[in-house]
């Protein structure tokens, strides 16, 4: 095994453990990570939130046994994958030992370990994003058109994984013909690795068209509840952030494609970025959706660097991952749950200060938006259990949630596996067990529901009560309420059935 190598599974290990210490044991997973794991019990060629790639992973993670580990194993893989395509594009622009250690670090120590912590499709969009600059960095080193075949599967597995790749290709399209790498689009072979990608997203695409288009509907649904609250300077802001401890080596990467002979050819990549960048910035996009486009940049950078610190200037070569890990440190204590709750909220000023105290709904509150989702959902479905075991008729008991992170957390952590939880909202609302008819219901509201007294159900059930709430201080979902509701007057089926034709698209 050589010395490159050795190194390269030093970085590896690393990031894998890195992964085992950045969330404390006070947390839960994910409310998004609950609907994701799923959507493998429900496989389809879309979903209203995502395409179809999420959904075969956690339908693997399902076969291994559904635990926390695989649902953190992979996402952390996805990442280290990201990490050895860096190193092999350093490799091919042909860096040294020094430039694939600056690189690896720059990789290791930055936002991407913040998005690999979580199983969402960011880890596999930002691997795609990578992946499909590198294989055109292929094309453009060696001209061999099977660089825009791999392309070409790259595009389209990203796609399948999230749509927001396009992006990519949208920015990508204008810096071809502003560089002499416009040539590219005479060549036939670009439109015949184009047909790969179409017959790849087919499916998905035939999906999209069979259900009327649902991702406009979602689109449309985060710029009314998520995006209006983004402004561009935040967004700029937030790109500094993302990279800081080695924002030098991407800054080194633009200059060096107009003053570093070699990588001129590769200006595409410079034009690339200032048009996805700007398009972003325009629709006002969240800043997360642009951290696939800079890994590439490292691996320009870092050859860049090892090139310029030589003789007098090699002490910088030590001083450059000395900076990256120094600034790292001060990131890492506010950027991930290593502590608890309360330690947290305790000491809530340095985190205000970086703006992570801002949730989706532009105010301020005692912890950063990810980690009060990660709270409450075990003790919300140990009370959802506990209220069904009384239930004598569970064959027939529905329990019907206000959200997807409720829903997905009560069927995760539910000791019944058999319990099916949904919700009017995502794609829960095709999965509604409505096969048998519903006598029961154990309904789940949030904490801001206007109804307390159940007015509506009082004259559906025979009986209704309020069993409990989720009592954590901390949680997103504190005072979310458990009602028990018995011995159905009507039609369950029939109300939702129409219920379901109403909020589809609302």
């Amino acid at each position: 095994m050589t010395k490159k190598t050795l190194i390269l599974w030093f970085f590896i290990l690393v990031k894998f453990g890195l992964h085992c210490i950045i969330v404390a044991p006070e947390y839960d997973l994910h409310r998004d990570e609950y609907l994701h794991l799923d959507q493998g019990k429900h496989l389809a060629w879309g979903y209203l939130s995502v395409p179809p790639f999420t959904s075969w992973t956690s339908y693997i993670i399902l076969l291994l046994g559904n635990s926390e580990f695989w649902v953190k194993f992979f996402p952390s893989l996805f990442g280290v994958l990201t990490l050895v395509v860096v190193w092999k594009a350093i490799d091919a622009l042909g860096g040294n030992l020094f430039a694939l250690v600056l690189g690896a670090t720059a990789i290791t120590f930055s936002v991407l370990l913040r998005m690999n912590m979580l199983y969402q499709p960011n880890s596999v969009d930002i691997l795609a994003w990578t992946f499909l600059y590198f294989a055109i960095l292929q094309y453009i080193k060696t001209e061999q058109n099977k660089w825009l075949y791999i392309a070409a599967a790259a595009l389209g597995f990203g796609i399948l994984n999230k749509y927001n790749i396009v992006f990519l290709v949208v920015g990508l399209v204008p810096a071809l013909l502003l560089t002499s790498q416009r040539r590219l689009l005479t060549n036939k072979n670009l439109y015949l690795a184009g047909i790969i990608t179409i017959l790849i997203i087919l499916p998905n695409l035939v999906w999209q068209y069979t259900h009327h288009f649902p991702v406009v509907y979602h689109m449309k649904l985060l710029s009314k509840t998520q995006l209006v609250n983004v402004n561009r300077a935040d967004f700029l802001k937030e790109q500094l952030l993302f990279f800081l401890g080695s924002m030098f080596v991407i800054l080194a990467a633009f200059v060096s494609f107009f003053t570093f002979p070699v990588f001129k050819r590769y200006q595409v990549f410079f034009w690339a970025f200032v048009f996805t960048l700007t398009l972003f910035t325009y629709l006002k996009a969240k800043g997360y959706y642009a951290i696939g486009l800079y890994p590439i940049f490292i691996a320009f950078g870092s050859v860049y660097l090892e090139h310029l610190f030589t003789k007098k200037l090699i002490w910088l070569r030590y001083v450059s991952i000395l900076v990256m890990v120094a600034l790292f440190i001060p990131i890492f204590r506010v950027a991930f749950p290593t502590k608890s709750p309360s330690t947290i909220a305790q000491n809530s000023k340095r985190y205000q200060k970086l703006g992570l105290l801002r949730w989706e709904d532009g105010k301020d509150h005692e912890l950063p938006q990810d980690f009060a989702d990660m709270l409450g959902w075990k003790e919300l479905a140990s009370k959802v259990d506990a209220e069904y075991a009384k239930v004598t008729d569970k064959e027939h008991t529905l329990v019907l949630c206000d959200n997807y992170g409720q829903a997905g957390a009560i069927n995760y952590y539910s000791k019944y596996k058999n319990i099916r939880a949904v919700t009017m909202n995502a794609d829960y609302i095709d999965w509604f067990p409505l096969d048998q008819e519903i006598k029961n219901v154990i309904l789940i509201q949030d904490a801001d529901d206007d109804d307390k007294e159940r007015k509506r159900e009082q004259a559906l059930f025979q009986k209704v009560s309020l069993t409990g709430k989720v009592e954590n201080p901390y949680a997103r979902e504190r005072g979310t309420s458990v009602y028990t509701l018995l011995d159905a007057k009507v039609s369950i089926n029939k109300i939702l059935k129409s219920e379901i034709d109403e909020n589809r698209w609302e």
